[in-house]
């Protein structure tokens, strides 16, 4: 009989001290839930008070900057303030880029045809060679000007156009008093002194062609031309079978009032190589 006692008392001791573990364990469990809500109240509380409150802006100087790293609202105004920044600086970009299109797009003259600027008049000509256009004409003695003028040109095959101006006679017709950008290049091809035979052919072969190309302003109120600009290189005479090819390029701008005429000079017109996309001509109002 004692030693049953024994046991009932040990069992509901060792009962107890569950009963009791567990009632521990329920406490600690509430309290610290009861803890965390109201950490989770107090965080959500400051940061609205920060974004309520804190100036949104960068913290300038060091020591500052230390000081306010311990604040728990430091990292949330940096981080938004990062954001905007970010935001505005891509919209930003956007807008003055489309910005910046439209406005060279309006004043930017257009040089192809159909293609419309709103601003500057369209005026724009590009004319090209003619392969069967026969021997250049004209002298310094005769017309007023250097070297054989080419008088005739392409303007609306192939890639020639011509844009609110007009082509005559091999000239360019000004129809609009400004500023213009001129540019002229021809193609040259000299024969190999083989294909000329004797003493002709030793001589040339000392010698130097001297290749020269003119552009030449005409207006209505002066008799003589005005030479605009000019460009020339000095070419050995091919030796064999194989011709000599040789281009010159210039270009410039120049202040032309309406009814001026552009045309186009050359030496050595003998041996000008008339194809289209070696020899060419043209001007366009840039302002």
């Amino acid at each position: 009989m004692a030693v049953s006692a024994s046991l009932q008392c040990l069992g509901l001791v060792a009962l107890a001290a569950l009963l009791l573990q567990t009632a521990v364990l329920a406490l600690s469990f509430m309290h610290f839930n009861n803890v965390l809500d109201t950490m989770k109240q107090s965080f959500s509380s400051s940061s609205v008070s920060c974004l309520m409150h804190a100036e949104l802006r960068t913290v300038h100087g060091l020591d500052d900057a230390e000081n306010r790293k311990s604040d728990p609202c430091w990292q949330v105004t940096q981080q938004l303030h990062y954001r905007i920044e970010k935001t505005m600086a891509k919209r930003f970009q956007v807008e003055m880029s489309t910005t910046a299109t439209n406005r060279l797009t309006g004043v930017l003259p257009a040089l192809t045809p159909g293609v419309h600027g709103p601003l500057l008049p369209k005026i724009a000509a590009h004319v090209t060679g003619i392969v069967s256009a026969g021997e250049p004409e004209g002298s310094w003695s005769s017309r007023g000007y250097l070297g054989e003028r080419i008088g005739a040109w392409e303007g609306h095959r192939g890639q020639s156009f011509l844009q609110n101006m007009e082509l005559r006679g091999g000239e360019l017709l000004v129809p609009q008093a400004g500023l213009y950008y001129i540019y002229a290049q021809v193609y040259f091809r000299l024969p190999s002194t083989g294909e000329t035979a004797g003493e002709a052919g030793e001589t040339r072969e000392e010698e130097e062609a001297q290749l020269v190309q003119y552009i030449y302003k005409k207006m209505s109120s002066y008799t003589v031309p005005i030479l605009l600009m000019k460009s020339s290189r000095s070419a050995c005479w091919p030796r064999g079978q194989e011709s000599g090819l040789f281009s010159l390029h210039q270009a410039g701008t120049a202040h032309l009032q309406p009814a001026d005429r552009l045309f186009i000079t050359v030496s050595n017109a003998s041996t000008l190589e008339m194809d289209g996309r070696a020899s060419y001509f043209g001007a366009f109002l840039v302002g």
